[in-house]
């Protein structure tokens, strides 16, 4: 397996690459690989010659430093794990300074209210430091297609706006999210759940699955207030969020429409870890 830790080389690889007409695709990451990662990995084996996963810790998108600081860094087993699934692949690992070229800030998008619901209402900057690291990687690698998981659903879709915003002819692929056995969505963050915590996680996506069921028998705010105290009466899980939005828009669906696609989405503390997930509802 290639590892590269400068765009130079890896440009000049790629550019051979090129020459021999073999198609490229791109999975970034954060490292502290999973199942979940893989998924997106073997997808984009399957649709290209070649695939380039970057491992890079964006310090741009953590909003909390001490989320930053806590953050698994897990470099020689991402190897290995990767090594176990192809000899296609091509790791792509730069430090701060050699892809942020010295100036460590984000770039200020307009997203078109993208950012402005869920997460970014309560990740400060988070998105213009997600665009950043994803512009920033696609021009580097110049992929044929980029693959990304619909557990960040919300950050799926502000990537793809990014890319229309900034005229990138790269295809945004989204990937359906990997879950545990229990259903707890896969995330490199549950290594930091105790045993208990993440036996009991569960309890997210079963909420989740039950609201999916009382969705177009009952009215989102029905849903939303149902949830809210189906929180409350659990003593390991504090809810941040749960919202009903738009699948498209990301627009909270206050009167839900016939020819709409709508999602669930919920953002909770456990552990004092943060966990995400989403469901389509319809």
């Amino acid at each position: 397996m290639k590892i590269f830790d400068r765009k130079k080389e890896l440009n000049a690889f790629t550019l051979e690459e090129r020459k021999k007409d073999r198609t490229i695709g791109l999975v970034p990451t954060m490292g502290a690989l999973h199942t979940g990662h893989i998924s997106l990995v073997k997808k984009a084996l399957s649709e290209n010659d070649l695939v380039v996963v970057s491992i890079f810790v964006n310090p741009t998108q953590f909003d909390k430093k001490d989320d930053l600081e806590k953050y698994p860094r897990t470099f020689e087993k991402d190897i290995e794990l990767l090594t176990q699934v192809s000899e296609y692949i091509v790791v792509f690992a730069p430090t701060i300074d050699e892809i942020y070229e010295g100036k460590l800030e984000s770039e200020s998008y307009e997203f078109d209210g993208l950012d402005k619901v869920m997460e970014g209402e309560f990740r400060t900057g988070h998105f213009d430091g997600v665009g950043t690291i994803v512009e920033l990687l696609l021009r580097t690698v110049a992929p044929d297609k980029a693959y990304f998981g619909e557990k960040d659903f919300q950050q799926l879709q502000i990537i793809r706006k990014m890319a229309e915003i900034k005229k990138l002819p790269y295809t945004i692929i989204g990937c359906p999210i990997e879950r545990e056995p229990h259903g707890l969505a896969m995330s490199s963050r549950n290594e930091r759940l105790s045993k208990n915590t993440r036996e009991q996680a569960n309890f997210i996506h079963n909420t989740l699955q039950t609201a999916k069921a009382k969705f177009g028998m009952k009215s989102a705010t029905y849903i939303m207030d149902w949830v809210k105290s189906e929180f409350e009466q659990h003593p390991l899980f504090d809810l941040e969020y749960f919202e009903i939005a738009d699948e498209n828009t990301l627009t909270p669906a206050l009167k839900i429409q016939d020819n709409q696609k709508y999602r669930a989405f919920i953002a909770v503390y456990a552990d004092g870890v943060r966990l995400i997930d989403n469901l389509r509802l319809n």
